[in-house]
């Protein structure tokens, strides 16, 4: 068994929920994790903890002032922020579940909630996180690369990491822009060098300067020592700019001195300070049309895109879905699964499954989606039902014929959780669920879901 005392230690979670009893309730319980655990009385408070980079959990009410659970899921979607999401509300219906699991939260709870379930949960979701951070999964040379377009763009980057110029690289959210830059610096003669990533659209000016240029002690409330930046830490390695267009106009202008001077000024400075770095940048929007409008300054663009790389959209390159697919089987099976099962295989069906579903969040969607279908998958086989997606087919299906398909499959995930959880007991499964045996039975038959799948063998 598990001491809960240490299992979780290094594991940062945050409690958001504005009732003061509830917060100080969860608190106390999820501190018998060992977990560093922190609260916030809403979503706006608990957005400005999140992006300090301390929380890997959130846990947050979804009804509450200022900004819901739901739109702070949002938001640490749209900024992708490295922090898994779970949702709890007094109000849970299947819909509403739904909609969390697909906006991208982990789990969702239902109030008021069990203790055990609570745990049970916090403790699934950090210790799959801490086994990462301890076994980091090194992706150099994972590349899939199947459609011609991503051959050519293999090619590309071999030809640009042999430079040192800058490079723009352009791609809708979740393609992989990060993934690419990383191997450009892996290629590169700097590999054995820094690369730091840094989300301008995580950080306000003030953080963003201090985080790149450094600051000395006293320049901001808070800034207690002095600090060198990113920009003078990569001592000739590799510095990753991502989503560089939300960069603010006078933010733009600092950026463009250092990149035509090589020279920064720290926060609270008087002296500049030259520096030695290889810039990558990224964007998920047009920049020649911010240009054209006024948000976006030319000179700096022509900075940044000395050379110039185009991500392709999943489902502009379909034969690699299938391919990607199984490489995050086999890369998150041991995380989302008992380490003794062995990857599930797809078939036909699946993949056929996969390839119609357009995937408007890309590679990261797809990822997303095959680590929740891993969970779900209690067997050897990985079959449609086991991701909580619904394929967009080209003649279209109605609005409620897709709503049903969603609900079964929540409830295909729901009830073999359940099951998995009692080891296929199906009267404990049904009192976890809040339904009568009877009632879980008739929703097992209906899905065909048989309890000697979740049984100890």
């Amino acid at each position: 068994m598990i001491d809960r005392k240490t299992s979780l230690q290094g594991l940062g979670v945050l409690i958001v929920d504005d009732e003061d009893d509830v917060r100080r309730g969860l608190m106390k319980l999820v501190s018998t994790l060992g977990a560093d655990v922190s609260c916030a009385p809403d979503g706006k408070r608990a957005l400005e903890i999140v992006r300090q980079g301390s929380v890997d959990v959130v846990v947050s009410d979804i009804r509450m002032p200022r900004m819901t659970g739901i739109e702070l899921l949002e938001t640490i979607q749209s900024e992708t922020l490295p922090v898994e999401v779970l949702l709890m509300t007094g109000f849970g219906t299947i819909e509403l579940a739904v909609e969390c699991m697909g906006l991208g939260a982990a789990h969702f709870i239902a109030k008021p909630f069990d203790n055990h379930e609570m745990l049970r949960s916090i403790s699934s979701i950090g210790e799959r996180l801490l086994s990462k951070k301890d076994k980091p999964k090194a992706r150099s040379g994972k590349f899939v690369a199947h459609a011609d377009t991503m051959r050519n763009l293999m090619a590309e980057i071999d030809r640009i990491s042999s430079t040192v110029l800058p490079v723009l690289i352009e791609g809708e959210t979740g393609t992989g822009k990060e993934v690419v830059a990383q191997e450009i610096h892996r290629r590169s003669q700097a590999s054995n060098r820094r690369f730091d990533a840094v989300n301008c659209a995580a950080l306000p000016d003030t953080l963003l300067e201090s985080e790149l240029f450094g600051h000395k002690e006293g320049a901001f409330t808070g800034a207690t020592e002095d600090r060198e930046g990113l920009f003078q830490t990569a001592d000739g390695g590799t510095v990753f700019l991502d989503e560089v267009a939300s960069m603010s106009p006078a933010f733009q202008g600092k950026l463009l001195r250092v990149l035509q001077d090589k020279v920064v000024r720290p926060l609270g400075g008087t002296e500049d300070i030259h520096v030695d770095f290889r810039l990558l940048a990224a964007t998920n929007q047009d920049l020649e049309l911010m240009v054209e409008a006024g948000k976006f300054r030319s000179d700096l663009l022509y900075r940044l895109r000395v050379l110039h790389l185009k991500i392709p959209a999943l489902r502009d390159r379909p034969d690699d879905i299938s391919a990607l697919s199984q490489h995050f089987v086999q890369l998150h099976n041991q995380d989302c699964r008992s380490s003794s099962m062995r990857p599930p295989e797809s078939d036909i069906e699946t993949d056929r499954f996969l390839r119609s579903h357009a995937w408007p969040g890309n590679v990261r969607e797809l990822e997303n989606a095959v680590m929740r279908a891993l969970v779900a998958c209690a067997g050897a086989k990985l079959s449609p039902h086991h991701f909580d997606i619904v394929p967009i087919k080209v003649d279209g299906a109605s609005y409620d014929e897709s709503k049903k398909l969603a609900i079964e499959r929540f409830q295909q995930r729901y009830v073999e959780d359940a099951l998995r959880s009692s080891q296929g007991n199906v009267s404990q499964a049904a009192m976890a669920c809040g339904l009568t045996r009877a009632a879980l039975q008739k929703i097992m038959r209906k899905l065909d879901i048989r309890r000697e799948h979740f049984m100890e063998r």
